[in-house]
């Protein structure tokens, strides 16, 4: 055996982590090697030690003080463990299978030097290819969450590059197909993303489909920012390099595919294990780098249930920082990060953590407008703490957000309504020329802070218009006037107003969130100031009022159907359709109202036959 592995030729040792370590780092034994000279030598031999030495110094001399500090901040938290760890991650049968495919590819590439002439760049273009998982499907791994993205981080070939030679040794020898049984849609195109810094692309990515896994391939990188962007200067640099430029070490860990290991640059184990978001880098260089890393950071603390180091936390609030957020960063990235939170595990601490870093009114705001108010927030917490208790533990059958939040898209939009609660309190801005009401503020504050889709801004309109007429009907329903007790039973006088609410411009159908607004801004109107009531309080007269709706059958009063349309109502009346038909088709929908079990139009036509005069049908 021996015999036979001395035959190999080295370049098959090449890819080997210790090769890889020895030929950095020297031999691992603590006593010299001895080169069997005559002890005449020793000065010599002395002088290469010290030479070797005054290499090391001068190596440690150039090392960039970016990476000293860092080195110095994970030590700080890395008593017990290295870079090179002996964690290892458990495999499912895909993954083992795409991690062998991946190797030996690399092997391909290593044994075929001159082939790969020219593939190979950057620092690394000496070593042999080596392969590493990199991000999050390393971090969800170790939290015991599958995932089917993974990105492969290449010390040596751009993705692209590697892909393709993929794809070559693929093809090159039927037995490869064999070894890995890959079939013939385990393997598919290649699509090359392009680098994209609006979008937070840095770097072209080459991505591939395989075995069913979303697979992106993409060197390692350096990146280098300037004061005044957040686009950095991208070039080939080292798995350390490329670990320091993520945004928390929960982020920044590796899994060699050679070694079957965990790397750990940042103090990213460390800070998985006391659930900690923290950044590889001084924060405040962090975040004045890419401002966007600031939300980044909300979201993860928030999906994951972490939360973030106080260090950090400090520095995220800064004035700096906010301001560079403005500056540097566009409002669909905003919106991106945004919608992920509000739509994650836990949008409640995503505000939260909004409202305690003073990010308000960097978020929420027209950016364009030097004069755009800034509304208070004193009572905002109670408004998304209230939805927040409402989707969870008050969220029973038949309880205000059962009712009232039907699908995941509602719930989003239920969020985001929540977040603009503050702007109620404001008047509108004056009517435009022609007396158009103007976009309310909490509009603009979503359409122009971070570029909120129409579908989300009509609803958000539209709550903010209907809120008077949907607290008047409540009052009608839970506290009436004098006099006014009967018309709470009044099914037409509820079905149309519903109706009206839903059908308004840009109203989108979703008036059940109308008034999940108008429940949100009352709990921090009715329960600050001065003969403040409790949130439970304000809440029952709301249950009262949607239980009463629910009774009346109404809930789907918007979605009726006429049960005559206007062609079959002038033939009936025997007269020319006209502008008449509009509103005595509201007639007939508010006669159907009334009479919800009847079936046969002729009393709805009669309804309109006695308001012909009213109506104007000639």
């Amino acid at each position: 055996m021996l015999t036979r592995l001395c035959r190999l030729p080295l370049r098959r040792f090449h890819h080997c982590p210790i090769f890889l370590m020895k030929r950095k780092f020297g031999d691992f034994s603590s006593t010299p090697p001895s080169d069997n000279k005559p002890e005449q030598q020793a000065p010599a031999h002395l002088e290469a030690q010290a030479s070797d030495s005054a290499k090391r110094q001068a190596i440690r001399a150039t090392t960039p003080p970016v990476i000293v500090a860092a080195r110095t901040r994970r030590q700080a938290v890395m008593t017990d463990s290295a870079v090179f760890t002996d964690q290892s991650i458990p495999l499912n049968a895909v993954e083992a299978q795409l991690k062998g495919l991946l190797i030996d590819v690399a092997e391909y590439i290593n044994e075929s030097q001159e082939a790969a002439e020219g593939e190979k760049e950057g620092k690394n273009v000496n070593e042999p290819v080596i392969l590493r998982w990199a991000g999050g499907w390393v971090r969800d791994k170790l939290l015991g969450a599958e995932s089917n993205d993974i990105d492969v981080a290449i010390n040596n070939m751009t993705g692209e590059a590697f892909a393709l030679r993929l794809r070559d040794y693929c093809d090159a020898d039927p037995s490869h197909r064999e070894r890995h049984s890959i079939g013939p849609a385990d393997v598919g195109n290649l699509h090359k993303i392009a680098r994209n810094p609006d979008k937070s692309k840095h770097l072209e990515t080459t991505t591939i489909k395989l075995f069913g896994l979303d697979v992106d391939l993409v060197n390692l990188r350096k990146e280098t920012y300037t004061e005044d962007s957040r686009h950095p200067q991208v070039e080939f640099g080292t798995a350390e390099e490329d670990a320091l430029r993520r945004d928390a070490t929960v982020n920044a860990l590796f899994y060699n595919l050679h070694t079957g290991k965990v790397e750990d640059f940042t103090g990213g184990m460390k800070d998985m294990k006391r659930k900690l978001i923290r950044t590889p880098l001084e924060p405040l260089q962090t975040f004045m780098d890419d401002p966007l890393r600031v939300l980044r950071l909300i979201r993860f603390a928030c999906r994951l249930g972490f939360t973030i180091d106080e260090e950090t936390k400090a520095v995220m609030g800064d004035e700096r920082v906010l301001e560079a957020l403005k500056l540097k960063i566009s409002r669909e990235r905003i919106g991106v990060e945004l919608e992920k939170m509000l739509k994650g595990p836990d949008p409640f601490s995503s505000l939260t953590y909004i409202n305690d870093l003073s990010l308000y009114y960097t978020l929420f705001t027209d950016s364009s407008r030097s004069d755009f108010p800034r509304p208070p927030l004193t009572s905002w917490p109670i408004a998304y703490q209230t939805l927040h208790s409402l989707s969870t533990t008050l969220a029973t059958p038949g309880s205000i957000y059962s009712i009232l939040v039907t699908s995941p898209e509602s719930a989003y939009f239920a969020w985001n309504l929540a977040a603009l609660v503050p702007f109620a309190s404001l008047p509108d801005d004056p009517p435009l020329k022609g007396g158009k009401p103007a976009t309310p503020l909490a509009t603009q504050a979503a359409r122009e802070g971070y570029r909120a889709p129409n579908k989300l801004t009509d609803v958000i309109t539209a709550s903010h218009r209907n809120r008077t007429a949907i607290l008047a009907m409540r009052d009608l329903v839970v506290r009436p006037a004098a006099g006014d007790e009967g018309k709470k039973m009044e099914r037409d006088r509820l079905g149309m107003a519903i109706r009206e609410w839903d059908s308004r411009p840009g109203a989108g159908a979703n008036w059940r969130l109308h008034v999940l607004y108008a429940v949100l801004v009352e709990v921090g109107e009715r329960t600050t100031g001065e003969g403040k009531e409790t949130v439970e309080d304000v809440l029952k007269e709301w249950q009262a009022f949607l239980d009463h709706l629910v009774e009346m059958d109404l809930m789907d009063a918007p979605s009726v159907k006429r049960i005559i349309d206007g062609k079959q109502l002038a033939k009936a009346l025997g007269v020319k359709p006209g502008k008449w038909m509009g509103q005595a088709l509201e007639v007939v929908m508010a006669w159907q109202l009334r009479n919800p079990t009847v079936n046969d139009p002729e009393g709805a036509v009669e309804e309109v036959r006695k308001r012909k005069e009213e109506l104007g049908i000639e």
